[in-house]
């Protein structure tokens, strides 16, 4: 048996002496592929995270191997909120323990085999990195792009601190999903990438290499809508209520408004008056539902207490807060026309409201008091005062050039999509490098004076809140401008801030002058494959493209989207479920490696599914996978190589299904290409050393340590990982004869697998019956039909229209299994007396193997009842 622990210690000190993975900007055809920005959890790696950098490491050393100059790093997005609770309950420092887990990470994905380049690690937490966290806020604040505002924002009470809107999560917080989100107005810093949402909509096109489904919940994310944006005076306050509409045709309908419960003008409206407790508790309680199952429940709401007047009649219209109104469409709050809306109209009918007809069908009137329900197709308007009479959709325009000249309203565009609340109240997160003075107010901390870092002598105490308020070491200071004290802002980055540019610190991470160099970034973005998970897909995927809109607007990059193409993986389950720590399903790196080896690992996990499917942990897969590659390290060490070509139709073919599957990130398809070839090579007396060093090219990317051992026996000076990737001859490969082989590979299988199932350890005679010719041609025109049609019955029907219907008993069998299972057709319909000549061939080959006479007849002339089983490249097996 090989020894591939003694193997993976060995290759993976050779590589890190020799760095043979560091790259630099002195080569053509770079290729930048990039894994998400992994946060160090304490717990370090388990087979789930294995998985998802194997994926990337098998395609980063296939592209190296095919001459590309391949920026393959890692890093860690290392502020957060878990390494701060584990400071608190170890009465530690957040640094203490984020830099130990990232110590361990290091360790694992070292003996993981991952081919990164090392020298470009960067680390969030590292002032050198977050100083430039820092000039970004900066140059927003410059721009006018970061900036402070009072807002009702999400506040989970396990975390203290703020969470954005898409960091909640069926009303709880995207940690603690047991915690109930609660609604807070607090003085929060925001970035204005509402600014950037029609670009972030439109260039969604433009990505051609991400998922559509991805592309698709970005659109709903930001979700544009065209309408009318109106002024309601609120009676008894000089606020005014802005509302927008894609329906000012129905203006005129209107019988109360409503406002999104969490919307921060409610609570400011409700103050001091009998309203407002009823109202707060109301808030407190809608806010925490699923926005789905809000929208989707019974409707329900209550009055506030306040009217607001309608901008041309000057009607008293009541004001509500209801669940169905959510604060990220529009601006927070609607019109509420029952007529001619459905939810509107099951609101007024449960609280006794007034429903006003406005749109009338053409060929009828509605009789508001004996509506079933809202009439929401056009028509023509009634009881709109000038506007009567005009077919609704024409009003539209005509409606809101009204109210533009009146001054009331206005043309208008908005977005789902809203401003980023940066701001958290925690430690462990990039200062915000903003100082408050009493004389000059808000101040930007000058650029030579960044970073301002975290201080390092700080206490956690269990009582929550953020520490920094009480450290007056960090919190006083001088104002850059007049020289007086002043207060430093205690509010911390968000860390989706850290992951929303780090790619770009990649190629250039040391240097301490600039953000990066842009011509180095020039030469490796954009991002050529981008690897992560769909969960990212309203959050960082957003933010790094508005990231990346901005730096190029500050002239720093000439690109308008970070990645090309995006590779979305799937997840690893063990009973049932994605195997987690907290879950307790873990299967840990350390027990596999120690068991099987990592390349072991390795294999299993890109082997059992697609990179982009999940998949279920099955130890005795990997079991399979543990002697496959026992299997071909005999076939190396063991069988006799010659130097002459054989075998040449085969390893060509090979080597184009295994490159154009890796490609295509189809793993598991190019291993089981790999696997049949070793197999084919396994079953001859002598292989060629061509094909065998074809076999360890091939399978190095997934298993580099067992190739670069195999490699270095066979003579080759050098590593394998650098070798150069086989490339194949078209002309050389003969489809024909390759069906051939494969089917002596398949009826080893089968006999194995036949004198297992009848218990038959020492056969006499084994007797192989070739498919009748009338089978030949029933298979090659079911091939031609399964073009056209997967219909059984129509297929069967055009067959019996044919010489075969007297095989209509057959045929009827046939077609409907092989309709079921597409694999029963052989990838080239051959014939029998083809078939008949390749197994007389191979007959004293499988008797030696199998120890027993071999007999090959053809269907026809036996008298075996296994003779009917028999098909094109599947001979019926009798073992006596």
């Amino acid at each position: 048996m090989a020894d591939f622990k003694a193997m993976q210690d060995k290759w993976q000190k050779r590589w890190s002496d020799e760095g043979i993975f560091k790259v630099n900007e002195d080569k053509p055809n770079k290729y930048y592929l990039l894994e998400m920005y992994p946060y160090p959890s304490g717990s370090g790696l388990h087979m789930g995270h294995a998985r998802n950098y194997t994926i990337g490491d098998v395609f980063a050393r296939f592209k190296r191997m095919s001459g590309f100059n391949v920026l393959y790093p890692m890093g860690y997005d290392s502020f957060g909120l878990p390494a701060e609770n584990a400071a608190i309950e170890a009465k530690s420092h957040p640094k203490k323990f984020t830099e130990d887990a990232i110590k361990n990470f290091i360790r694992q994905q070292k003996e993981l085999g991952l081919s990164y380049d090392w020298d470009r690690m960067i680390a969030s937490h590292d002032p050198a990195y977050y100083k430039w966290d820092q000039w970004i806020f900066l140059k927003m604040y410059e721009k006018g792009l970061a900036y402070k505002k009072n807002a009702a924002v999400n506040w989970c009470p396990q975390c203290n601190t703020v969470l954005a809107n898409e960091q909640v999560h069926n009303g709880k917080c995207w940690r603690h999903p047991d915690t109930a989100v609660k609604i807070k107005d607090l003085n929060q810093w925001f970035f204005k990438i509402t600014d950037y949402a029609q670009e972030l909509l439109e260039k969604i096109d433009t990505l051609d290499g991400w998922a559509e489904d991805v592309k698709a919940m970005q659109r709903n994310w930001i979700g544009r809508s065209e309408g009318s944006l109106m002024d309601f005076r609120i009676e008894g306050s000089e606020k005014k209520l802005q509302i927008f509409t894609t329906r000012p045709d129905t203006l005129f309908g209107i019988t109360f408004l409503v406002y999104a419960p969490e919307h921060p003008d409610v609570m400011e409206l409700v103050q001091g008056t009998e309203h407002e407790g009823k109202v707060k508790e109301f808030v407190q309680r809608v806010v925490q539902q699923d926005r789905f199952h809000r929208t989707a429940a019974e409707k329900e709401g209550m009055f506030i207490g306040k009217h607001a007047a309608h901008p041309i009649t000057g009607e008293k219209i009541p004001i509500y807060i209801a669940n169905f109104v959510l604060y990220e469409y529009g601006t927070g709050a609607i019109i509420a026309v029952p007529a001619h809306d459905q939810r509107d109209f099951e609101f007024a009918k449960k609280y006794e409201l007034p429903i006003r007809v406005v749109i009338n069908p053409t060929d009828h009137e509605l009789d508001p008091e004996k509506m079933a329900r809202a009439y929401m197709g056009d028509g023509v308007l009634v009881n709109s005062g000038d506007f009567d009479g005009m077919n609704n959709r024409e009003a539209i325009s005509e409606i809101t050039k009204f109210l533009e000249e009146r001054g009331c309203g206005k043309r208008a565009v908005r977005y789902r999509l809203r401003d980023w609340l940066i701001s958290r109240q925690r430690f462990w997160g990039c200062p915000i490098p903003i100082i408050y003075c009493d004389d000059c107010g808000i101040m930007p901390v000058p650029e030579a004076e960044l970073p301002v870092k975290l201080p390092d002598d700080i206490e956690f105490e269990a009582t929550g809140g953020n520490p920094l308020e009480q450290a007056d070491q960090f919190v006083n200071t001088k104002c850059p401008k007049c020289g007086r004290g002043a207060k430093r802002e205690t509010d911390t980055m968000d860390t989706f801030v850290d992951s929303s540019w780090y790619f770009l610190r990649y190629c250039d991470p040391h240097n301490d002058d600039e953000i990066f160099d842009k011509e180095k970034v020039k030469y490796w973005m954009p991002i050529d494959t981008y690897i992560g998970g769909k969960e990212h897909a309203t959050m960082h995927l957003i933010y790094f493209r508005f990231f990346t809109k901005f730096l190029r607007d500050l002239g720093l990059l000439e690109f308008d989207e970070p990645a090309i193409n995006m590779f979305n993986q799937g997840m690893l389950h063990k009973g049932g479920f994605v195997m987690s720590k907290s879950r307790g399903n873990v299967v840990t790196q350390e027990e596999i490696s120690e068991k099987y080896g990592i390349d072991t690992a390795r294999l299993f996990l890109v082997f059992v599914g697609g990179p982009d499917k999940d998949m279920e942990w099955d130890e005795k897969t990997v079991e399979g996978s543990y002697r496959f590659l026992n299997k071909v390290y005999r076939l190396i060490t063991e069988k006799e190589m010659v130097d002459e070509e054989l075998y040449e139709s085969k390893r060509n073919k090979t080597i184009r299904e295994v490159t154009a599957y890796i490609s295509s990130f189809r793993y598991n398809l190019a291993l089981i290409n790999i696997m049949d070839f070793a197999n084919y090579l396994n079953s001859k007396e002598r292989i060629s050393r061509s094909a065998a060093e074809t076999l360890l090219l091939l399978l190095s990317p997934f298993t580099p340590h067992l190739a670069e051992e195999l490699w270095e026996g066979l003579g080759n000076q050098g590593f394998i990982s650098l070798a150069e990737w086989p490339s194949y001859d078209e002309s050389k490969i003969d489809e024909k004869e390759d069906v051939l082989d494969d089917m002596i590979s398949g009826i080893r299988s089968d006999i194995h697998h036949v004198k297992k199932l009848a218990c038959i350890s020492d056969a006499k005679k084994i007797m192989l019956i070739v498919s009748p010719n009338w089978k030949y041609d029933l298979f090659s025109r079911l091939k031609e039909e399964m073009e056209k049609t997967f219909n059984a019955g129509d297929i069967i029907k055009s067959l019996m229209e044919t010489d075969l219907k007297k095989h209509g008993e057959d045929i009827s069998k046939i077609v409907p299994a092989v309709v079921k299972d597409t694999s029963k057709i052989p990838s080239m319909v051959l014939d029998q007396e083809t078939e008949l000549a390749k197994l007389r061939d191979s007959a004293q080959l499988l008797a030696e193997e199998f120890k027993c006479q071999v007999e090959v007849v053809a269907a026809e002339d036996s008298t075996e009842s296994k003779a009917r089983n028999a098909a094109p490249g599947k001979p019926a097996i009798v073992i006596a």
